[in-house]
């Protein structure tokens, strides 16, 4: 796999003028405070369909104004698009025929292939200022009273650049990141759908099906009131947002099928070692997956 990383690091000499921030909660509103607390920006708009969210962001002082989708097209020097993956292009189509000349478009979509489908046929010709990203970070909390400078602090940013895009664009979309405190990684866009299937996608698909079927069995009020850490771990991201997650199995939907169907042949092969009181077979697997574990821990 070709990677190329840069370390995180400070960029003293980053200023963007205006940045607009399209989705005001934990990602954009974290993405708006890291930038406007290192003093890399001149205002921030903020837009949005939550008109309640779009003022408590005014008020924590993550923007300094209220935009509408055409202002933040032709005031922008930097636009980040921090919404579900189905919304994207309509936003890219609106925000063509206003985008300022040299202004970059980047977005935090946890897929890329779809999203950079549906840029570049909203975008046409402009789809060279799309410079498409995915910051890996998160947590349990959301919108604009979740935001935390600190949040992409040591935490990987994926960049998916396009051959049309200049390299100073790519460039400038890499120091935004560096300057919220990320590490920044550039991957293409097929392998990188095809690694958080594995490693994200898929890992939530198992938390919110387990987490369905047992809030659903007959058993399952005394069951959840038993129930343990190692349940809570295991289904706390199933409590993410569905909109997003939706949006996320539909773009990426062949990885998806092909990490279920792997699973699937485990799954099969594992039942029959539990029906066949195979205790070496078991031993040696579960063995193997907490070496796995443990290791993959050690180097966190």
């Amino acid at each position: 796999m070709a990677v190329s990383e840069s370390l995180a690091k400070p960029v003293n000499a980053l200023f963007i003028p205006v940045v607009s921030v399209i989705g005001v909660g934990l990602i954009g509103g974290s993405f708006a405070r890291a930038l406007k607390n290192g003093g890399h920006v001149g205002r921030v708009l903020g837009v949005g369909r939550d008109q309640a969210s779009l003022e408590k962001a005014l008020h924590l002082g993550l923007i300094d104004r209220i935009a509408t989708l055409q202002e933040a097209a032709s005031e922008s020097d930097l636009i980040l698009i921090a919404t579900p993956a189905s919304v994207l292009g309509r936003m890219c189509a609106q925000m063509k025929p206003l985008l300022k000349p040299g202004a970059i478009i980047t977005d935090a979509c946890s897929t890329k292939v779809q999203v950079i489908e549906a840029a570049r046929e909203a975008l046409g010709g402009c789809i060279g200022q799309f410079v498409p990203g995915h910051p890996i970070a998160g947590s349990d909390e959301s919108g604009p009273a979740a935001a935390d400078p600190l949040l992409f602090w040591n935490r990987n940013v994926i960049l998916t650049p396009l051959p049309d895009n200049k390299p100073a664009d790519i460039e400038r979309a890499r120091q935004c990141w560096q300057a919220c405190g990320a590490l920044v990684r550039e991957i293409a866009a097929l392998e990188h759908d095809r690694i958080f299937a594995a490693v994200s996608h898929f890992p939530h698909y198992l938390s919110a099906l387990y987490m369905s079927i047992a809030s659903q069995s007959d058993s399952a009020g005394i069951a959840l009131d038993l129930a343990g850490t190692g349940f809570r771990d295991f289904t706390r991201i199933a409590g993410g947002s569905p909109e997003m997650w939706r949006d996320i199995f539909i773009s990426n939907k062949e990885a998806m099928l092909h990490e279920i169907d792997v699973f699937l042949l485990g799954l099969q092969r594992t039942r029959k070692m539990i029906e066949n009181s195979d205790a070496d077979g078991l031993h040696a697997w579960l063995d193997q997956a907490a070496m796995a574990r443990k290791q993959w821990g050690e180097n966190k």
